[in-house]
């Protein structure tokens, strides 16, 4: 199969989706979509990141490096590692509003 086959078979599906949910028809998903995807979900699941970089079949590790590029998530484990009684205790705390302004709010911090 030609990337143009992928490409139609994808566009053909998206739009079938995007039917259903609407947010979908706003998206730009192609097949590198789905490649850097999978990239980033084989390295949060651990593997690394030689492994992923021979998996895409790039040249070289620093190509794959962009994948790297640590999202929230990963960010959030890290600091779940280093404090695990900050980043605990965090999450049981709640949000609350303040109109007094951003500078306001950020003194209260």
């Amino acid at each position: 199969m030609t990337r143009f086959g992928v490409r139609y078979l994808l566009r053909k599906y998206v739009d079938m989706a995007a039917g259903e949910e609407t947010t979908l028809a706003e998206k730009s998903i192609h097949p590198h979509s789905l490649r850097h995807t999978t990239a980033i979900h084989l390295l949060k699941a651990g593997v690394d990141i030689a492994t992923i970089s021979q998996w895409l079949g790039h040249s070289g590790l620093n190509v794959t490096m962009r994948y790297a590029r640590a999202d929230i998530d990963m960010k959030r484990q890290a600091l779940e590692q280093v404090f695990p009684d900050v980043m605990s205790s965090a999450k049981d705390q709640t949000i609350i509003a303040y109109d007094g302004g951003m500078l306001g709010w950020l003194r209260r911090l």
